[in-house]
């Protein structure tokens, strides 16, 4: 059974930084991509930025390019976003997921998620 655990949120001030883990467990993820997406208060799920676990390909929402990065650790079974130059908008909760196939940018397309973990950014 996949399973995913993030963590590494918390409080910031803006211009700061956090870096984000995703741990994966309950299967081999060659041929799988990782998502992560936000939420913030009142407001719809939205993409992030996703990672393609065997290629290393990655894709961006332009609200986070250039201050986001998304790496991983295929032996650990771990994605990272490092998000830095963080900005009071970027307050969320957010969600790791996984998809078997290429990158996709819509939540309905990942079949496993995370619980969690809360990002606020104070101005």
């Amino acid at each position: 059974q996949v399973q995913l655990a993030e963590s590494g949120g918390g409080l910031v001030q803006a211009g700061g930084s956090l870096r984000l883990s995703c741990a994966a467990s309950g299967r081999t993820f060659s041929g799988y991509a990782m998502g992560w997406f936000r939420q913030a208060p009142g407001k719809e799920r939205e993409f992030v930025a996703a990672i393609n676990w065997s290629t290393g390909n990655t894709y961006y929402a332009d609200s986070v390019k250039g201050r986001f990065t998304l790496s991983r650790d295929n032996a650990k079974n771990t994605v990272y976003l490092q998000m830095s130059s963080l900005k009071p908008e970027d307050t969320a909760v957010y969600y790791c997921a996984t998809r078997r196939g290429l990158i996709a940018t819509t939540g309905a397309q990942y079949d496993y998620w995370g619980q969690g973990t809360q990002v606020s950014v104070s101005s």
